[in-house]
């Protein structure tokens, strides 16, 4: 019969020990995996399609709550379904069968202000997918506030928008 070699000695940690120690590990490394990838600022953002040419600034005018356009220069909202989005205003104009609309394009779920595309009479946050109707009210969440709407008033080919 052959000897098996064995060698005797102790652990320097107890299972129950090691246990513990692996588990608070795994429910910590899940914790920060959540944590890193929830909803932040420098998120992946959406492809974005039927997106407005950036904005030309041309027939723009903001002063305080008072946003000029001249409909002239900014040939976007000519035609019904045609939207703009004023990047530095925080605002976005739809012509809705001739009359025009206007609302804030900061999204109420998460306060994005710049992904938005607009077809089907419906403007879409692509952030994280929210859905408003020319008139700002919810379609889609996550969002589950308007966005607020502003007045609009036509006068010749001059828009003013007052928030």
């Amino acid at each position: 019969m052959e000897q098996i070699k064995s060698k005797t000695g102790t652990l320097s940690q107890s299972r129950r020990e090691f246990v513990e120690r692996a588990g608070m590990t795994a429910v910590m490394s899940a914790f920060g995996l959540a944590f890193f990838t929830s909803c932040s600022d420098s998120e992946d953002q959406a492809p974005q399609q039927n997106t407005p040419p950036p904005t030309n600034t041309t027939g723009i005018t903001v002063s305080g709550s008072t946003i000029q356009i001249d409909l002239t220069a900014q040939t976007g909202l000519a035609a019904a379904g045609g939207w703009l989005l004023i990047i530095d205003a925080k605002t976005m104009v739809v012509n809705v069968g001739g009359s025009y609309r206007a609302m804030t394009s900061v999204c109420t779920h998460s306060a994005c202000d710049r992904n938005w595309t607009f077809a089907n009479s419906k403007f879409t946050c692509t952030c994280h997918g929210s859905e408003f109707d020319t008139s700002g009210n919810v379609l889609q969440g996550p969002a589950t506030q308007p966005l607020r709407s502003y007045a609009t008033a036509l006068n010749g080919t001059a828009l003013t928008v007052t928030k």
